[in-house]
């Protein structure tokens, strides 16, 4: 006999009940829904009524391991006895008028035999999904292609697949209470920092919302600082950076109908790796994650640059170089920074409209209108060519930034410091860099500094995030997020040669 956990909650029960009356009850609730299916079966004078929202329900399951057992029973029909013979383990007793809507409405079909005191139901979901595919928003040349999908089946699946280890850790909630979401907390208990779990186990549970639409939603809840415009958890699509996290000692979470996952903690240098740079030779890999530093500082200051330099502090531009941007801005109306800012404001048009457009559309869009708009706009006398080189530019530099939403940080911080540079000239954007690391040194991700291991300061950690050595000497986790087990292998069977001596 296979043992079922009933609902012991009353508070509303509306059982026992006739058949035509639950059927009038709930025809009244959903308001005559055509999709509220409700069959009545009748055996030797005892009547029973079979549930349930249809196409929410899985009609193969529905037959076959449902219904084909409940009519060709011999015994007489009681909840005990359609338990033991239905072949179904999920079988449940539930005595909650408000409970059983709610189930209702996530794909579970309920029985009620006339006379008792519960309903019974079971979970028969059908939940369309779509196969793996390519990542959309993150894209690689080296490494896994896959991306998560919207079933949290298939997306914990693959973290199962790819975390082969009894240590992983799959933690379950449910927030929303008008929709509730299924989501999971994903971690090595052997090696996430216990404070860091429970930190993030709190703020789950203290959540109390109608519903998650999605993780990024979900993200945005949980940061130390929803008002912040940086980023506090790293954002991902891609299923091999998210369980490389994980290893790492982070913590991971997963929703239900959300095509991605988040980590946490995160640090502003998380947004500017990627799993690719493992795939590479170390040089090549501590290259590209130079070049993306370089690439943030460069997309953030060469526009105001140039507005300060050409509006105060010309002497600095050699002579060579001035004659040239005085002859291009010579039927140029308008001051550097009305200038600048007209640029990026149709560049930013561009890159939202081909980001919105079919992919076919919106690549031709990108190509032929920045060409387009670029030449009408300097042959118009509205920009100069030197400013049309320097946007584009910074908008390549932007392009190099691995996450989508800390590249759209980059991009809104640059309007204010065009502003400052037009305004203030250097001393503005010496101004606006000042406030930027004071504004970064006071952030945090679950109570963690933004900027480690640059602040506080952590030496060992620095060939983890500036750049890359080979795996032989990466023996250690990063200490910065302080997990509990800090050696991966050891030292000396790992730099031990292990050739066959002639």
């Amino acid at each position: 006999m296979r043992r079922r956990h009933g609902s012991k909650n009353k508070k509303d029960s509306i059982f026992p009940i006739t058949i035509d009356e639950l059927e009038k009850t709930l025809s009244s609730k959903f308001e005559n829904n055509p999709d509220l299916k409700f069959s009545k079966y009748d055996q030797q004078g005892q009547k029973i009524a079979v549930f349930f929202i249809d196409y929410q329900v899985s009609s193969d399951k529905l037959q076959q391991a449902l219904l084909v057992p409940l009519l060709g029973m011999k015994k007489e029909w009681t909840n005990d006895s359609i338990l033991n013979e239905i072949p179904i383990n999920s079988g449940t007793k539930i005595s909650s008028f408000e409970d059983i809507l709610k189930k209702l409405v996530i794909g579970e079909v309920f029985i009620y035999a006339e006379g008792e005191e519960e309903a019974i139901s079971y979970l028969l979901l059908h939940k369309e999904s779509r196969s793996l595919e390519k990542a959309e928003t993150e894209s690689l040349v080296l490494g896994p292609k896959i991306s998560f999908t919207e079933s949290l089946a298939t997306n914990l699946n693959i973290v199962r697949w790819r975390i082969k280890s009894t240590d992983l850790v799959l933690e379950e909630f449910k927030i929303g209470k008008t929709m509730p979401h299924d989501i999971r907390l994903v971690y090595m208990k052997s090696i996430a920092n216990e404070e860091d779990v429970n930190t993030v186990r709190q703020r789950l549970q203290e959540l109390d919302v109608d519903e998650i639409e999605d993780s990024v939603v979900l993200k945005q809840y949980l940061e130390d600082s929803q008002t912040n415009l940086f980023p506090q958890f790293d954002h991902t699509e891609l299923p091999d950076r998210f369980t490389y996290a994980v290893k790492k000692g982070k913590i991971g979470i997963l929703v239900e109908n959300s095509p991605s996952g988040f980590i946490a903690p995160a640090t502003l240098y998380s947004f500017l790796e990627t799993t690719e740079d493992l795939y590479m030779r170390w040089q090549a890999g501590t290259f590209l994650r130079i070049l993306r530093f370089i690439a943030v500082i460069f997309s953030i200051l060469v526009t105001p640059m140039y507005i300060a330099a050409a509006t105060y502090q010309y002497t600095i531009i050699p002579t060579q170089i001035l004659l040239t941007i005085g002859q291009s801005r010579a039927a140029v109306p308008f001051p550097p920074i009305i200038e600048a800012l007209i640029l990026e404001f149709l560049l930013e048009l561009l890159r939202e409209a081909g980001a919105r457009l079919p992919t076919k559309v919106g690549q031709t869009m990108g190509i032929v209108g920045g060409i387009v708009v670029g030449t009408a706009a300097v042959e118009a006398g509205i920009t100069s060519n030197i400013l049309i080189i320097v946007v584009a530019m910074s908008a390549l530099s932007s392009f190099t930034i691995p996450s989508y939403l800390f590249g759209t940080t980059i991009r809104l911080i640059r309007f204010p410091m065009m502003i400052l540079a037009g305004f203030l000239g250097f001393l503005g954007i010496i101004f606006g860099i000042c406030w930027l690391i004071i504004h970064l040194l006071r952030l945090t991700s679950l109570g963690r500094p933004y900027l480690v291991p640059l602040y506080p300061l952590k030496l060992h950690d620095f060939n983890k995030v500036f750049f890359r050595t080979p795996f032989n000497y990466t023996y250690n986790r990063a200490q910065s997020y302080r997990p509990k087990d800090l050696i991966r292998f050891s030292k000396k069977d790992a730099t031990k040669k292990r050739d066959i001596d002639e």
